[in-house]
């Protein structure tokens, strides 16, 4: 009989599926947020709701999608639920603005799969913060 997975597993193989949900040619990134085993909210990276799937690079950057870890923060808000002292599984490292917005809504553990464009201010922000974990799975 196979063993089942712990609940990091499963939890990572499912914020890899909700990766591909996003329109993103370039980098596919999901979030997921967690709370006693329960996901209460999951989001990609994608364009405004409403608005074309028109690309905007600026200095090299896309200008015209939101993060999947905002989405995820967002939907919670939009549906009156609290991600305070969630756990959040994201496919990669955050950018710095994720952070902050991971750090100031609650979360408390942060697991990430792929490194990408590490920011050293993104490991002050946890050490700083009241996150108790943040590490790659």
């Amino acid at each position: 009989m196979e063993q089942r997975p712990t609940w990091l597993e499963y939890f990572k193989q499912i914020v890899l599926v909700t990766a591909t949900r996003s329109p993103c040619t370039r980098l596919q990134v999901g979030c997921l947020l967690v709370k006693d085993n329960r996901i209460i909210s999951q989001g990609y990276n994608g364009f405004l709701p409403g608005c074309p799937h028109e690309s905007k690079i600026i200095d090299n950057h896309e200008q015209a999608t939101v993060h999947a870890e905002q989405n995820a923060i967002t939907d919670c808000a939009k549906r009156g639920v609290s991600c305070n002292h969630a756990d959040a599984y994201i496919t990669h490292y955050p950018c710095v603005n994720c952070m902050k917005m991971l750090c100031a809504s609650g979360i408390q553990n942060i697991y990430y799969i792929n490194d990408y464009n590490n920011d050293k201010l993104v490991e002050y922000f946890f050490r700083e913060s009241r996150i108790q974990n943040f590490k790659k799975i």
